[in-house]
C-alpha cells in the first residue's frame, strides 16, 4: 500500500482495515494460525515508521499512479440497496491486471468510507479471470464515499493504493466528523488508545483491549495478523495503513507512525476475538493533542460473510 503514514505496527493485531466505522457492519476473518514474526509491509507500505517522503503522496488520492488506474464499473449507486461492486485495476498496457501478490492473506484488499468518515467497510473481494474484481456490499447512506483498492501486481517491488469515487444517490443528511475520547466500546470489549500523533515525527500509540474490566489476552489472528489498523486523513481522505510490529495476542496493540500532516485522522481498529472481527474508532487530531468526546463511542457486531469476502 502506498502510504504517507510510515509505520510499525501492533502488538499482534485493525488490517484492521480503512473503515473508520462506528455502527458498521462487520466480517469474521476465516485464519486461526500464529501470525508471523514480523509480517510483510502491506501493500508498498514502509513499516520502519519513519518520516514521511515529502515527494510522495499519501495513497489513495489518485485513480492512476506509476501506470495503473482503478476502474469502477458503476461508480453511481442507490444508498442502501445491495449492489455487486465491481472494478479492474488496468495496467501500464491498458489492460486488466490479472495476476498479484498476497498481502496480508488477499492479494487485494478494498476500503469504502464517505467522505464524512462516519462509516468504514473493509471488503475483499473476489478475482475473475478476466480481471475483474467484484464483491457484495451495500453503502449505509446518500452521498459521496471513496473507494480503495490496495495492492501489489505481480512481480512488482512494491505495492499502491489507488481511490475512486463513488457516487450514492438518495437522502443527503451531511454529518460531523465524529468527537470522540481515547476510549471505544464495541459489543462489551473496551479499546483504550494511548499517544499522540505529531505531524512530521515519530509517535507511538498503543490499543489496549479488554472484556468486563478484564485485559483481552487471546486475540485470534485476523489477516495474518492480531489486529489491522486504517487510518484516514479527514478533508481529503488520504489512505494510511499500519501493521503489526509485535506477536503477543493481546491486551496491548502498539505500533509507531508518522503522521504525513497536521490536522484530523480516523482510525479504526479491527481485531477478531472468538470467531467475530470488531473495529474500534477514534478521531484524533496530529497536533499533540485527542480531539474532545463527551463520551465513549460505540460500533456494532461483526457478522459471519460468506467466502466471497468480509465486510467491516
Amino acid at each position: 500500500m502506498n502510504t504517507a503514514l510510515r509505520i510499525t505496527a501492533f502488538t499482534t493485531g485493525l488490517a484492521a482495515a480503512f473503515g473508520l466505522a462506528l455502527g458498521v457492519g462487520h466480517a469474521t476473518g476465516t485464519g486461526t494460525g500464529t501470525a508471523a514474526t514480523r509480517p510483510a509491509a502491506h501493500a508498498g507500505h514502509d513499516a520502519g515508521g519513519g518520516p514521511a517522503d515529502p515527494d510522495r503522496l499519501p495513497g489513495g488520492l489518485q485513480v492512476s499512479e506509476r501506470g495503473y488506474t482503478l476502474s469502477l464499473d458503476q461508480p453511481f449507486v442507490t444508498a442502501g440497496s445491495p449492489t455487486d461492486l465491481r472494478f479492474r485495476i488496468l495496467g501500464t498496457d491498458g489492460e486488466p491486471v490479472t495476476a498479484y501478490q498476497q498481502q496480508h492473506e488477499k492479494e487485494l484488499h478494498l476500503i469504502v468510507a464517505p467522505r464524512d468518515l462516519s462509516t468504514f467497510q473493509h471488503l475483499h473481494p473476489v478475482l475473475a479471470a478476466d480481471g475483474t474484481w467484484s464483491a457484495p456490499t451495500a453503502v449505509p447512506a446518500a452521498g459521496e464515499y471513496r473507494v480503495f483498492a490496495d495492492f501489489t501486481p505481480a512481480g512488482a517491488s512494491e505495492g499502491l493504493t489507488l481511490g475512486a469515487d463513488l457516487h450514492a444517490a438518495g437522502d443527503l443528511r451531511p454529518a460531523r466528523l465524529p468527537d470522540t475520547g481515547r476510549t471505544a466500546t464495541v459489543d462489551g470489549y473496551t479499546v483504550t488508545l494511548g499517544g499522540d500523533l505529531t505531524p512530521g515525527r515519530s509517535s507511538h500509540l498503543t490499543l489496549d483491549v479488554s472484556k468486563d474490566g478484564a485485559p483481552v489476552t487471546d486475540l485470534q489472528p485476523y489477516l495474518g495478523a492480531y489486529g489491522h489498523l486504517v487510518a484516514l486523513r479527514a478533508g481529503d481522505l488520504a489512505y494510511l495503513h499500519v501493521h503489526p510490529d509485535t506477536t503477543t495476542p493481546g491486551p496491548g496493540i502498539g505500533f509507531t507512525t508518522t503522521a504525513p500532516s497536521g490536522g484530523s485522522y480516523r482510525l479504526f481498529l479491527d481485531f477478531r476475538h472468538q470467531g467475530t472481527v470488531r473495529t474500534a474508532a477514534f478521531t484524533v487530531t496530529a497536533d499533540g493533542s485527542m480531539a474532545p468526546a463527551p463520551a465513549a463511542t460505540t460500533a456494532t457486531t461483526a457478522t459471519q460473510e460468506p467466502a466471497t469476502g468480509h465486510q467491516h
